[in-house]
């Protein structure tokens, strides 16, 4: 079961740039039985990983200065995050998180269905960009971002929160991340999955770190299992992205975030 956990944390960041610690957590405190908070810390350590080697492999398409933008935001707040989890009860904090991903579980449905050509976000392989009103970034036809004052405090306002929620969840952030990027920029989808997971990496492992900083008793065996198959699902869902249909894609993903998530909150 510990690789199946890893193998949908690697697929679901390889196809959508988001969602593979919003998974992890519920999940490994349902089939492991670890305390929320060790399940979180584990989370953040494998979502890091796995999200390193998609960094590598697009590496191409990644918008570095943005990301590292919405990182530093994300960072700032992270540990804050971890210190506020670290102070709240298990039960508390595992149906405030089941909540936050039932609700977002809600809104991706409801926007595949109103709105799909949006849902193109959660494909790694889609090239097109949609157009958006009053954006914060915009960018040159070669693609470059003009990193104006209103560009760059958005950024890193939005880290800020994506950061807080990282830390108090375990959570790598990148289903806020991705359709964060295309509120602010008309970006190509491609680059903004690739740049989630370069933000995901600075997060989750700022995050990572501040967990084993107040928790001494990891377990490093079970990280190390839950990142290769990471890894190996991060490789394999790269080459199916390109067939999947987004509207699809997302009602699935929909369906099996809510699931995970009504089943957690009947464990507490």
């Amino acid at each position: 079961m510990v690789y199946a956990i890893g193998l949908i944390i690697g697929s679901l960041l390889g196809l959508t740039g988001a969602g593979g610690s919003v998974f992890a957590v519920p999940l490994l405190v349902i089939a492991t039985q670890l305390p929320a908070k060790q399940a979180m810390g584990v989370a953040l350590g494998a979502v890091a990983f796995s999200a390193l080697y998609g960094v590598i492999q697009q590496r191409k398409n990644v918008l570095w200065i943005p990301g590292l933008i919405i990182a530093t935001g994300g960072m700032t707040l992270a540990p804050v995050g971890n210190w506020l989890a670290g102070n709240l009860d298990d039960a508390w904090l595992m149906a405030g998180f089941s909540v936050l991903a039932i609700n977002i579980a809600v809104k991706m449905w409801r926007q595949a269905n109103q709105q799909p050509e949006l849902t193109k976000i959660t494909r790694a392989g889609a090239q097109e960009s949609i157009p958006t009103n009053n954006m914060s970034c915009r960018l040159s036809e070669t693609g470059v971002f003009h990193l104006g004052f209103r560009c760059v405090s958005g950024l890193f306002l939005g880290g800020l929160g994506i950061g807080l929620l990282s830390g108090l969840f375990g959570v790598g952030g990148g289903f806020l991340i991705v359709p964060f990027l295309i509120f602010l920029s008309q970006l190509p989808m491609q680059s903004a999955v690739a740049t989630s997971l370069f933000t995901i990496v600075l997060i989750s492992s700022t995050g990572f770190i501040a967990h084993l900083g107040i928790n001494h008793h990891f377990n490093y065996a079970l990280l190390l299992k839950i990142v290769v198959a990471g890894v190996l699902g991060m490789a394999l869902s790269q080459r199916l992205a390109k067939h999947l249909a987004g509207p699809t894609l997302q009602k699935v993903f929909s369906i099996l975030l809510a699931t995970v998530s009504i089943a957690t909150l009947f464990t507490l």
